[in-house]
């Protein structure tokens, strides 16, 4: 098989998980968590039930999508970070870019943030994603100069990015995300410095 009918058929594939994120986002937010079930998100994607199980093993993995796609480019671009800079180093420079390509963060990370403090099937998904990041980008920085262990270090930094993310819904998005986040990312890393 040539290289451009995998890169076509991978593209498809991103496109119908993105479908399928976008339609259980906009269901959930019309009708509830509870009131949105697997069926109602793939019939609204255009896709069958089938369809979705390939993707997606329920619900509460569609809705993360978004989320878990935005850890998965955390976790490569700390890794293509410039070998001089340790690894808190590496870690901040790659979120301050991403915040900058974002500017204001979209309205999709408040609602999966909302949803998660209100349903503990959606939580308990969301933290064990976390938890799978957390093992990912110590393993990306692991070779690099640190005063702590890499997972000791990976799980200060995405504790303090949940920190101000719960912050920044909790003040009702009075302020930036980004505001936020530098604030507490800044104060985490003292003992890192």
């Amino acid at each position: 098989m040539d290289t451009t009918t995998l890169g076509l058929r991978e593209r498809k594939k991103a496109e119908t998980r993105q479908a399928v994120y976008e339609a259980a986002l906009r269901l959930t937010v019309e009708h509830g968590f509870d009131g949105v079930t697997v069926e109602a998100i793939a019939d609204a994607a255009n896709i069958s039930r089938r369809t979705f199980s390939n993707y997606f093993a329920g619900k509460e993995d569609a809705l993360l999508y978004g989320e878990e796609e935005r850890f998965r480019q955390l976790v490569a671009r700390v890794r293509e970070q410039p070998p001089g800079l340790t690894a808190w180093q590496a870690m901040r420079a790659t979120i301050s870019e991403m915040y900058q390509e974002m500017g204001t963060l979209d309205r999709d990370w408040a609602i999966r943030t909302r949803l998660a403090k209100k349903h503990p099937a959606l939580l308990a998904r969301q933290l064990a994603s976390h938890a799978d990041l957390e093992r990912e980008l110590a393993q990306a920085i692991a070779d690099r100069p640190a005063p702590a262990r890499p997972r000791v270090l990976a799980a200060a930094f995405l504790g303090a990015l949940r920190l101000a993310t719960h912050q920044w819904i909790e003040e009702e998005e009075a302020r930036s995300l980004v505001e936020i986040g530098d604030e507490i990312l800044d104060e985490v890393s003292r003992p890192f410095s």
